[in-house]
C-alpha cells in the first residue's frame, strides 16, 4: 500500500519575544552609563595602583551603578503599578482606591490625578444610578397600577406589588414563567392603547392595556402597564342608561297616563251601557288588562327612575353594627345570621346605605329560597347560643375602610359578569334594578361591590368594601377569610 503525502504545514510567524518592561528600563540604564563607566574603568585602570585596588574601584562603580538601576527602575514602574490597580479597581466597581503622589508638577502626577479624577467621577456616577434606581423601584412598587415586563421569550422579568395582587401570586412563583401560563397572553398580543379583559382569578375588571419596549443588557424587553377603567367605563354607561331612562321615561309616561284613564273610563261607561253580557265580560276583562297591564309598566319605569335621580349620599356618623342588625331583622323568609365584627362608626348616608343592605340580603334570601332543597344551612354561633342560618353577614375594619360579607347557600351564579348589567335579572318577577342600584350607593361613597361564587361550596359571597371617612380610599386587605 502506497503512502499519501504528508501536506507540508504552512510557516507560521513566529511572535517575537519581547522583554519585560521593568527589564527595558534595567537595559536602558545600562546602556546610558555605560559610556561614563568605561571612561572610568580605563581611567582607574591607567594609574599606578594596583590590581587589587582597580578591581576593587571597578566593582564599587558596578554595585553603584547596580543601585541606582534599581532605583531608576522602582521610581519608573511603581507608579505605574498603583495606577495599575487603580484602574483594575475602577473595572470592578471599586472606587476606593486612589494613585498616591498625584500632582500637577509633572507628567506622571498629572496622569494620577486624571486617574483620581476618573475614579471620583465614577463613584458619583454610580451612587447616582443606585439612588435612582432604588427611587425606580420605589415608584414601581408604589404605583397602583399593575406592571410587568417580558423578555423576547415571553418570560416574566418584572412584576410590582399590584401585578402580584391582580394575580394573586407571590412575585418569587411568578418570575421566570410564560406570559401564557400567567394568564397576560392577550397582554402581548393585543394592540396597544386598547381596553382588555383578562381572565386572571375572579377578577371582571376591565383594563386599559398600554404597552412599550426597553432595553436591558442589550435585550429587548415589553413593557406592560394595566390602568383599571371599569368604573369610569360604569360611570359612562350609568349615564348613558340615565339618559335613555329619562328619556323613554317621560315619553311613556305621557302616553301610559291617558290610555289608564281611557281605558279606567270605558270600563265605567260599559257597566252603564246595555248590552250582551259575555260582550260586556269581555269589554270589561280586556279593559281592566290594558288598565292593569299600564299601571304596572308604570311601577316599571318608576323602578328604574331611582337609576336616573339617586342624590348624593348625605353623609353622617353610622354604627355600623346596629344598622346590619336592623336590616337583617326586616328579612323574616329565612334565618339571617349577623356574626358582629369590631364595634366601628363611619361616615355614609345611612337612607342609601339601609336600602343597598336590603336589597343585597332580600337577593341572598331569593336566591336560598331557590335551593332549599339541596341548601346546607351554616352554624352561626351569637354568643352562647349555637344556630344554623341560610344568610350570614359579617364584617370587618382596617383603620381606613369597612369590609362587609354576605354569604348565601343558593345555587350560585351563572354568568357572574352580568350580575351588575342594567335590566339584566334570572328572577321572573325580577327588574334588574336592584344590585345595580347598590353598585351605585357603593361607588357613590368611594367603595366598591363585588359579587362572586363561594369556593368550595355553593352559593354566592358579596363582599362590599367602603371607605370610614371620605378621604380614606386605601384598599382594605386584611379582611379575614
Amino acid at each position: 500500500m502506497g503512502s499519501s503525502p504528508i501536506t507540508p504545514k504552512p510557516n507560521r510567524p513566529r511572535k517575537r519575544s519581547r522583554l519585560l518592561y521593568e527589564h527595558r528600563i534595567s537595559l536602558y540604564s545600562f546602556l546610558v552609563a555605560l559610556p561614563a563607566l568605561l571612561v572610568s574603568t580605563v581611567l582607574v585602570w591607567m594609574q599606578p595602583w594596583t590590581n587589587g585596588s582597580r578591581l576593587a574601584l571597578t566593582g564599587a562603580e558596578l554595585f553603584v551603578w547596580w543601585l541606582l538601576a534599581l532605583a531608576l527602575q522602582e521610581q519608573t514602574t511603581r507608579p505605574l503599578q498603583t495606577l495599575a490597580n487603580v484602574i483594575g479597581s475602577l473595572r470592578e466597581e471599586d472606587y476606593s482606591f486612589r494613585a498616591r503622589n498625584a500632582t500637577a508638577e509633572d507628567a506622571l502626577g498629572e496622569l494620577s490625578l486624571e486617574v483620581n479624577a476618573l475614579a471620583d467621577m465614577l463613584s458619583s456616577e454610580k451612587v447616582r444610578t443606585i439612588e435612582a434606581t432604588a427611587l425606580l423601584q420605589r415608584v414601581v412598587d408604589e404605583i397602583d397600577a399593575p406592571l410587568f415586563a417580558f423578555d423576547p421569550g415571553t418570560l416574566l422579568r418584572l412584576v410590582n406589588p399590584a401585578g402580584e395582587h391582580l394575580l394573586r401570586q407571590n412575585r418569587i412563583r411568578m418570575m421566570g414563567r410564560k406570559a401564557a401560563e400567567l394568564g397576560l397572553q392577550e397582554c402581548l398580543s393585543a394592540t396597544n392603547e386598547t381596553v382588555v379583559e383578562l381572565n386572571v382569578g375572579e377578577s371582571q375588571a376591565r383594563w386599559l392595556l398600554r404597552r412599550s419596549s426597553f432595553r436591558q443588557a442589550g435585550v429587548p424587553h415589553t413593557l406592560v402597564v394595566l390602568s383599571d377603567v371599569s368604573r369610569a367605563l360604569r360611570e359612562e354607561e350609568r349615564r348613558a342608561w340615565q339618559r335613555l331612562i329619562r328619556v323613554l321615561g317621560h315619553e311613556l309616561s305621557n302616553s301610559l297616563a291617558p290610555i289608564k284613564s281611557i281605558a279606567g273610563s270605558l270600563s265605567s261607561r260599559v257597566q252603564s251601557t246595555e248590552i250582551d253580557p259575555d260582550v260586556r265580560n269581555d269589554l270589561q276583562r280586556g279593559l281592566e288588562i290594558i288598565e292593569m297591564r299600564s299601571a304596572s309598566l308604570q311601577r316599571f319605569l318608576e323602578a328604574y327612575r331611582k337609576l336616573a335621580q339617586m342624590p348624593k349620599p348625605n353623609l353622617k356618623d353610622v354604627p355600623l353594627g346596629a344598622l346590619v342588625s336592623r336590616v337583617a331583622a326586616l328579612e323574616m323568609r329565612v334565618k339571617v345570621c349577623v356574626k358582629e365584627g369590631p364595634n366601628v362608626v363611619f361616615q355614609a348616608d345611612p337612607d342609601q346605605l339601609e336600602q343597598m343592605l336590603i336589597n343585597l340580603i332580600r337577593n341572598a334570601a331569593d336566591a336560598v329560597l331557590e335551593n332549599t332543597s339541596t341548601a346546607t344551612k351554616k352554624p352561626c354561633e351569637q354568643g352562647t347560643h349555637s344556630e344554623v342560618a341560610d344568610v350570614v353577614v359579617r364584617w370587618d375594619t382596617d383603620p381606613a375602610q369597612v369590609m362587609l360579607a354576605i354569604e348565601d347557600e343558593g345555587p350560585g351564579l351563572l354568568n357572574p359578569a352580568n350580575v351588575f348589567t342594567p335590566f339584566y335579572t334570572t328572577k321572573p318577577t325580577g327588574s334588574g334594578v336592584g344590585l345595580v342600584l347598590c353598585r351605585q350607593i357603593a361607588e357613590a361613597h368611594g367603595g366598591s361591590i363585588e359579587i362572586s361564587n363561594r369556593r368550595g361550596s355553593h352559593g354566592c359571597l358579596v363582599k362590599v368594601v367602603l371607605p370610614r371617612s371620605a378621604y380614606n380610599a386605601t384598599p382594605l386587605t386584611n379582611f379575614r377569610n
